[in-house]
């Protein structure tokens, strides 16, 4: 199988593109910013025995999908699953959202899954490949924190459109589903705790002491997921958002705002 990995380079992505490669993968396509990361990650996966692919790319630019489309295309000739994994995840809230941070994560988080799940399934349909489109969503597309605005509407809007597009090409033999991860503990989150959370450098220990189940969501154990969605073992599953969090939705208590979840008012310069 012929594997796209939006966002294929560190964190989920990167132990998305190691289960596969250990399940057997004909052929891996990564996408990302990061060149030394990206042909380190494939080089690896290609000496181990799965030919694999860097495409050095601005996933929300807008010519991100044909370069990423193109590039699994003149490689493999064909596609059969696409992991949205790629977002961006900083703070912001109703008070201090800027319009060019809210586009910004609007770009990446909505308008790259969107138009590369596009070009993937015309290229499906074209070969009449069929097969699977994983989006990553996040269980704040639930409703979300409030320094999470934008971030947790973008994951909204991604629940939305993966089962939109589920119903859509079902008939074309593709199926859609997403994972929504907690509180994962991967290396970018580390680096937002530092410089958005002014959180000590041994944040994570205090944050996994707090969880139900002792520790935070683990990027391994939200790729395992994935590669079943996309197996053959999943069957017909298809248009379902999957929580992998420590909490149940609606179970429980109502979430009551503290006084520390408020935002703080402030005035547009």
């Amino acid at each position: 199988m012929i594997t796209i990995i939006n966002g294929g380079t560190q964190g989920l992505g990167e132990a998305v593109a190691r289960r596969l490669a250990t399940d057997g993968a004909t052929g891996l396509v990564l996408a990302g910013r990061t060149a030394s990361r990206g042909r380190a990650l494939a080089s690896e996966l290609s000496g181990l025995g799965t030919p694999t692919e860097f495409v050095q790319v601005d996933v929300s630019a807008p010519d991100a999908p044909g370069v990423i489309v193109g590039a699994c295309e003149a490689r493999f000739g064909t596609v059969h699953n696409l992991v949205n994994v790629a977002a961006q995840t900083s703070r912001a809230t109703i008070f201090d959202e800027s319009r060019e941070h809210f586009e910004s994560m609007m770009a990446t988080n909505v308008h790259a899954p969107y138009f590369l799940s596009q070009a993937v399934a015309r290229l499906m349909a074209a070969t009449n490949s069929g097969g699977s489109i994983v989006n990553v969503g996040s269980t704040s597309g639930h409703g979300g924190q409030p320094r999470l605005t934008s971030y947790s509407m973008s994951k909204g809007a991604l629940a939305v459109m993966t089962k939109n597009l589920a119903f859509g090409l079902m008939r074309h033999g593709i199926r859609v589903n997403q994972v929504n991860p907690g509180w994962m503990d991967t290396e970018s989150e580390h680096r937002v705790q530092l410089s958005e959370e002014s959180a000590p450098e041994d944040w994570l220990k205090a944050a996994e002491a707090e969880r139900p189940m002792g520790r935070l969501v683990k990027p391994w154990e939200v790729a395992n997921t994935i590669a079943f969605c996309m197996s053959a073992d999943s069957g017909l599953l298809t248009g379902n958002i999957i929580d992998m969090d420590q909490s149940v939705q609606g179970a429980g208590n109502p979430p009551i705002p503290t006084a520390s979840d408020a935002p703080a008012p402030r005035r547009s310069s």
